[in-house]
Parts: C-alpha cells; structure tokens; sequence
C-alpha cells in the first residue's frame, strides 16, 4: 500500500492571465511569492484517494499544475486500500450527504478503516517532514490525520461533501470519524453549514472549489470542433468526417481516438435540441431520476433529446456502487416505452486518456440546449460551474453548493423530488432560446467573479500562511 505520487502537466499561470486579467494575475503571482518565502524549504502534500475520476482528483489536477509553475513546493500523493475499505468509506460518504447507503457502520468497520488509514498514514510519514503541511481529502483520508500530527506535521482536512440538514446517518457518519478529526489543526468546507458541530468554529474555514477556463474541459470549442468530437466518440450520429483536434492541458496537440460505450436505440441528430446531465454513476445523482422525467414528461412535450454521461465504470477505483448504478439506469431505460427510449442515451465516457475524456465532456455540454443537474444531494457540485461558463442554461436541485451557484436567476433550481417542476423548467427552456441565452451568459459572468483558479488559490494561501 505505497502512496502513488502523481505529477499533473504544469499550467502556465500566464495562460490564466488571459482570461482573468492583468490584475488579478498580478495579485496572485505577488501571493505566490509571499507563500513561497514563508515556507522556507517546508512541503505542502496534498492527499486523496484517486488521481482520475470525480471533480476532488480533477481539481487537484489543475491547482498543482498551477502550483508546479509558481514553483511552489508542493507534493500530490494518491493513497490506496482493499475493497472493504472503499466499501465503507462509499457509505460513509452517502451517510455525510444524509443518504443511507448499505448496512450500518460498525466496530469492525472502524477497525478495518483505523487499520487502511494507519498504514497510509504511516507510509506518508515516511516522505513528510516535521513541519510539512498535509491537506487531507475526504473520509478516505480522515484517519491518517492523528499518526501524522504526532509526527509535528501541521495537518488539514478538506472536506468536499456535506449535507443541507442533520440526519441520523449523517450523525453517525460524523460520529464514526470523529476521533480522527480532532488532531488536525484546520478543516475546510465548501459550504459554512456542512461542518460538525465538533469541529471548533474558530478553526474552519470555507473554499468554494473552483474550475479552470483553459482546461480541456473548460477551453473554448469552435461548432467544427464540438461537432468532431461527438462524432468521434460516437454520441451523436453519423460517422467522423474529420480528425477530432484539441490542445492538452499541457499544450501539445490532442486527437479524439478513443469512443464512448454508448446505449441507444438512435443516436441523436446533429440539430437534435439536447438535454444533457454528465456526472458519476452514483445515486445520489438521480441519473434514472432524469431519465424517467424525460421520458414521462419533457419528451412529450416536444422535440429534443436526452444524453446521461458518466465516466465507464471500471476506471473509478474509489467508487465500488458505480457499475450497480449504471445497470439501475439501464433497465430503466429498457423499459420505456419505444417512442422515449429511441430519444435517450446512456454514455459511458472512457477515461484512458484523461484530456480526451474531458474535451468529450466539454463538447457534450458546449452542443447542449439545456443541462441539468438533478442531484439528491450535493457537496458542491462543480459540473454545475463547469456548465455555467459554457453559457449554458442548468436546472439544478435546490441542494448543497448548487443553491449560491444558481440563485439571483443565474439558472432554475428545483426541489430534488419535485419531477413536475424539473421537467417543466427543462421544457421552457428548451422552446424559449431567449431566455436561455439570458441566464447563460449571467451564469457565465458569476462563474468568471467567483469560480476561477486565482480565486482558490489565494484562498488557500492565506489559510497555510497562518500556519506559517
């Protein structure tokens, strides 16, 4: 159980510039170098459970390529664990959104977590040094948190999930980490309300995620090339009539190679208007929730068509419930009637090559009408950020970080069980292209104030400079 190094393409900071501005590259370059100074040979580590797969790994690999260009001295290590222990820290994570998921925790479970997170521990110890910061990710690294304080390692724990009301499972998720938490000297939320009563006031912070504008996922796609890079991983109809190119995270030319495992009676038309959610295969998502409302209630209604896109299954390590979700949506989707089933689309994107994933992604969200984000629960919810800067129209559920993303108009947001309403702010959306050009650019001009890198970066300066 070696912790895995993981070094991400470096991201010119000047890049950046280009979008944010001259000032606002000069404010973070100046706390770059500030940081730099005061950590005097120190190492801040940052540690999570996965380098591919769900929006923690994605943004680690853009903020330490930005972090690598500063010439900050970080370090990112992935730390691993059998099947049990990804079994138990997927249901404490369900149990922190305030879902129930699987039986409850138990003192074996404990045991089994204290021993993965004890040898992790142990072995980050070995490459940290007294005075190093480590930043903690998620359940799955909760427990390092009391070997690596003992060691003078100034530890914090990113907690990147929540929920919006106390629950009995929620409390015993809290619960069952709770001996590991109190030995670290800072916590950080995405949201002021998902932390624990526990955890001292005075020493949490709060920092939104962020996105980055120059990413694959992110960067500016022409019509040609959107057009290309759906036909190439074959999620609209008609074969490739043309290479489908784009630039890497680290600059160099990319071509769409590889296709998405796609299930569909019909593959969408080109003109097609195109209702799309893209998130993992978790249930806290409602994918099959989208998928019955579009069937029962939009695609009724008038022209368009669905596509649920989600990473293929088997390239998730730390998400053991994913192939059990996509089946669940699978046979809701066999069991439409005819007429719905032939305008819905289930794709599983690959994720070999983690930028051609991420420009599917883009090309998916750029080509739709409408983007939806249907979670019954939510962290924070960053596909919904992503969305926005594409100018898109989302109707999301009133949950989590979705709520500050999509108030004051800047998008529809709906309660989770709320079908009716769901499909009937998709619908208007989709026959009134006016109003959905309104909210998108609104949408695209919050996301450039709040959610960009410079943002985050200068956030988290100033939480390790109290440190310092």
């Amino acid at each position: 159980m070696t912790p895995q190094l993981i070094t991400p393409p470096r991201r010119a900071l000047a890049d950046l510039g280009e979008v944010i501005g001259a000032e606002r590259l000069r404010i973070l370059r100046a706390a770059a170098d500030d940081l730099r100074r005061r950590l005097n040979g120190r190492t801040v580590w940052q540690i999570n459970s996965t380098a591919t797969g769900g929006g923690v790994a994605e943004m680690l690999q853009v903020l330490m390529g930005y972090l690598a260009d500063a010439e900050l001295p970080t370090q990112w290590l992935v730390v691993g664990g059998e099947g049990e222990f990804f079994e138990i820290t997927k249901r404490l994570h369900n149990r922190m959104h305030g879902a129930s998921s699987g039986p409850p925790l138990t003192e074996a479970d404990a045991a089994a977590y204290a021993r993965t997170t004890a040898v992790n521990a142990a072995a980050v110890a070995e490459l940290a040094k007294p005075g190093d910061l480590v930043v903690l990710h998620d359940p799955q690294t909760a427990g390092m948190a009391p070997l690596l304080a003992s060691r003078g390692i100034t530890v914090i724990w990113r907690c990147h999930i929540g929920a919006d009301r106390r629950t009995p499972v929620g409390d015993e998720a809290w619960e069952f980490l709770r001996p590991h938490l109190l030995s670290a000297s800072a916590y950080v939320f995405s949201l002021a309300h998902y932390r624990p009563d526990f955890l001292p006031e005075e020493r949490t912070v709060v920092i939104p995620p962020s996105i980055d504008p120059i990413a694959p996922k992110n960067a500016e796609l022409d019509p040609g090339t959107v057009e290309a890079v759906l036909r190439a991983c074959g999620v609209i109809a008609g074969g490739p009539d043309g290479p489908a190119r784009f630039l890497r995270r680290d600059g160099r030319p990319g071509e769409v190679t590889h296709t998405a495992k796609v299930l569909a009676d019909e593959l969408p038309a080109l003109d097609e208007p195109m209702l799309v959610q893209i998130s993992r295969w978790d249930r806290l998502k409602d994918m099959a929730g989208v998928l019955t409302a579009f069937a029962e209630r939009i695609a009724p209604g008038g022209p368009g068509c669905l596509v649920l896109a989600g990473p293929q299954v088997d390239e998730v390590g730390d998400d053991p419930e994913g192939a059990q979700v996509y089946a669940e949506c699978q046979a809701v989707w066999q069991a439409l009637p005819r007429q719905s089933r032939r305008r819905a689309v289930l794709a599983s994107l690959p994720m070999e090559d983690l930028d051609e994933n991420a420009v599917m992604v883009n090309a998916l969200q750029r080509h739709s009408v409408v983007i939806a984000q249907k979670s019954l629960a939510e962290g924070f919810g960053l596909t919904v950020a992503e969305a926005m800067w594409k100018r898109r129209p989302v109707v999301g559920s009133a949950v989590g970080g979705i709520l500050d993303q999509l108030a004051d108009g800047r998008g529809v947001l709906v309660e989770p069980a709320d079908a009716a309403g769901f499909a009937g702010a998709v619908r208007r959306l989709i026959d009134d292209p006016a109003e959905a050009s309104r909210m998108g650019i609104a949408a695209h001009e919050f996301v450039h104030r709040e959610y960009l890198g410079d943002r985050h970066l200068l956030r988290w300066a100033e939480l390790i400079g109290r440190f310092l």
